[in-house]
């Protein structure tokens, strides 16, 4: 009995210490304060989104939670205004499955903020379906919808530099594939819906989300603007949150262990926010707070430069 006993505590010191050391990671180290500067988070009513937002109103930035749900993103408002004693956050719906809602919210946005220095591409989602435009859900919101919205505030960053993107992406990225021919067949970025199939599609979104950030970071040199995409780590939070709850309740304790909580898996976007000196690595990919090297399909020239023609066109930009 007594060795059964040690060995389970020896396991759980491990399990303790992994989870303290290696899950958790590294923080953001910059002390940067935001007062006088504005910020938007998209998908900040829940999860890392919140998280960051959260941070971000505390070194006082004016802070817009864009979100698709008023009611989820008026509980997170008053949530983040409690807890980081600030009155500067405010609420603007925006719809990422609707490229409508994307320049209706973009339109608003210029018309009543003067400026923006922060614009932070969190959203995402894990689920099939199609949006209101006929496109892949999974496409159209991890990737067609902040391409978008990123465009049409541009100007405004400029205005307003030096300023940053950040592009929420995955480790995922590393499994996915850009099929141009599936894209103009059936504007999705796969077709499926078995779970393999459903990991495909959001694992080509991410991929999506790194070509995107290359090619922008091409396209704004000798500006004050700079990009930056990410994998936040493995996330205890709510993008699973339409996969079988069964399955989440089995789950539950490996995801308690070895996934991080949302405060450390916004670590590494508010690194790339704030962290001062990253200029000069605009359109890099950052894991854990550090900046990663790609593979060679994630920084391909030629395809990044396809996708936004491709993008532009499915979006209306071109026309």
């Amino acid at each position: 009995m007594y060795t059964f006993l040690l060995v389970v505590g020896l396991v759980v010191g491990i399990a303790y210490i992994y989870h303290s050391v290696v899950v958790k990671g590294k923080r953001c180290k910059s002390k940067a304060k935001l007062h006088g500067k504005t910020v938007i988070v998209t998908g900040s009513n829940t999860g890392i989104g919140k998280m960051t937002a959260l941070d971000l109103a505390r070194r006082g930035a004016r802070v817009i939670l864009a979100c698709r749900s008023k009611q989820r993103a008026e509980a997170a408002l008053a949530d983040i205004k409690r807890e980081s004693g600030s009155n500067e956050v405010v609420f603007m719906q925006l719809d990422l499955a609707s490229l409508k809602s994307v320049r209706s919210f973009a339109e608003t946005f210029l018309k009543t903020e003067p400026r923006l220095d922060l614009l932070i591409n969190n959203a995402g989602i894990y689920m099939p379906g199609t949006t209101e435009d006929g496109l892949g859900m999974m496409f159209g919101v991890n990737h067609l919808g902040p391409f978008l919205l990123t465009n049409l505030l541009l100007d405004r960053m400029k205005e307003c530099g030096p300023s940053r993107v950040v592009n929420v992406s995955s480790i995922g990225h590393n499994f996915g594939t850009v099929d141009f021919k599936c894209l103009s067949t059936h504007k999705e970025l796969g077709v499926g819906n078995s779970a393999t199939d459903v990991f495909n599609i959001y694992t080509n979104s991410k991929l999506c989300n790194v070509l995107f950030t290359h090619e922008l970071a091409k396209r704004l040199q000798g500006t004050n603007v700079t990009c930056y995409t990410l994998h936040p780590g493995a996330i205890n939070s709510e993008l699973f949150r339409d996969v079988s709850k069964v399955f989440m309740i089995l789950m539950k304790p490996f995801l308690m262990f070895f996934f991080k909580d949302t405060v450390a898996g916004s670590q590494t976007t508010l690194h790339c926010a704030l962290q001062e000196g990253l200029e000069p690595l605009s359109g890099c990919y950052f894991s854990n707070c550090t900046v990663r090297s790609l593979y060679a399909k994630a920084r391909d020239n030629a395809v990044a430069k396809k996708l936004w023609e491709v993008s532009e066109n499915l979006s209306g930009l071109s026309s």
